[in-house]
């Protein structure tokens, strides 16, 4: 295990009716005024914004509201979030909803207390704030686990980048496994797939040797795998949405990364794809998945061949690579049992998609068994046809 620092801030709030806490723990930091940020109309329709505003109402903390957060959120509502929460002097910012909501709502903190632009300092100048609004996170779709980390993902429209930034860390998090079912069900189970991914991409990363954040990221997988299953057979199970909630929390809190150069090329990967397709985050990591892996797995045997055992529960093979290779191809029918698609046409993504641009435009990960080139993975790209 390699030497590493770990901390994690958010104040975690599990279970039933966790939203009713929002009010007193905003007045526990002091603030006065709340920036509510939130998505599409579910939280509204289902009173999730209502019971939120009572709970600010009753502490006597003010708001305003900004809604319109889509899937692979965009730069230009960042920008307006930062410009709302300036005018109206915000002291805090809650966000409502999954991780493109938080995403947004970390960027906006940071962005608010500097003068320059954000985009312009992080991804070329490679310099990062230090000073953020507080904000918070009642969190209606688990799967990113954003809420755990101060990372961002921002699509900026006009360069066709889909990157990472670094934003401000909740100071609390409110999960409550009833929130997912004003998610539809199908986004339910992509958000599963990338929790499962999550773990994945942590796990397949450096060292290959064995150590305990790869025992509990096993750990998660089986049980994201189990808990997906139950899903598919009660679609309210709250004891499914629930394991599933926590396991999308535990991806992505450091702790499956203690000790661990991560991989996530296959999110680099997709990050791009969805700059030029604006596709679904899980589905496009359950397409992607399988190709990369069969292109890596010869150089990641000894780690695969553990995953399928360890894992999904196969049993030895001739050899090593015979019980690695079974182990992605355990993945990928798991992938078409749960209702992810298995290729860019079943995802309907456009044939004229410019591949190679998305190609050319994907970072290269230090932490992959196989560092790979652009044209392996525009060759992967093209598999997955």
């Amino acid at each position: 295990m390699f030497n590493f620092t770990y901390y994690t801030p958010p104040q975690v709030v599990f279970g039933r009716d966790a939203e009713a806490h929002t009010g007193a723990l905003v007045k526990s930091q002091g603030c006065k005024k709340v920036l509510i940020h939130y998505g599409g109309g579910s939280v509204v329709r289902s009173g999730l914004l209502d019971r939120i505003k009572a709970s600010l109402d009753k502490e006597g903390v003010a708001y305003i509201e900004l809604g319109g957060v889509v899937p692979n959120p965009r730069l230009s509502l960042v920008y307006q979030g930062i410009e709302l929460a300036r005018r109206e002097g915000v002291d805090f910012i809650l966000a409502v909803g999954g991780g493109s909501v938080i995403d947004c709502c970390k960027i906006v903190s940071a962005q608010a207390m500097i003068d320059g632009d954000v985009w312009e300092l992080e991804n070329e100048k490679r310099e990062y704030p230090t000073a953020f609004i507080p904000i918070g996170a009642v969190v209606t779709a688990s799967g990113t686990g954003s809420e755990m980390n101060n990372g961002a993902v921002i699509t900026h429209e006009e360069k066709k980048i889909k990157g990472g930034m670094m934003g401000a860390h909740n100071d609390f998090a409110m999960l409550d496994p009833m929130y997912t079912m004003t998610v539809p069900f199908r986004q339910v189970i992509s958000g599963a797939f990338d929790t499962l991914s999550h773990a994945m991409e942590t796990y397949f990363g450096k060292p290959q040797e064995n150590n305990l954040s790869d025992d509990i990221s096993e750990a998660v997988m089986r049980s994201v795998i189990a808990n997906i299953r139950l899903l598919l057979t009660d679609h309210e199970s709250y004891v499914a949405r629930s394991e599933l909630m926590w396991a999308s929390a535990m991806a992505e809190n450091g702790i499956l990364k203690i000790g661990k150069v991560t991989d996530f090329q296959c999110h680099q990967m997709e990050h791009q794809l969805g700059a030029y397709t604006d596709c679904n985050h899980g589905a496009g990591l359950a397409v992607l998945h399988p190709a990369l892996y069969r292109h890596i797995c010869e150089a990641g045997a000894a780690k695969f061949a553990r995953f399928a055992r360890n894992v999904w529960g196969i049993e030895e093979k001739a050899t090593e690579l015979e019980t690695a290779r079974a182990g992605v191809e355990a993945l990928a029918d798991f992938i078409k049992e749960i209702g992810l698609p298995a290729s860019f046409t079943e995802k309907g993504i456009d044939p004229n998609t410019d591949f190679k641009a998305v190609a050319d435009s994907t970072n290269i990960t230090a932490g992959c068994c196989k560092k790979l080139t652009h044209e392996e993975i525009l060759e992967i790209l093209n598999e997955c046809r």
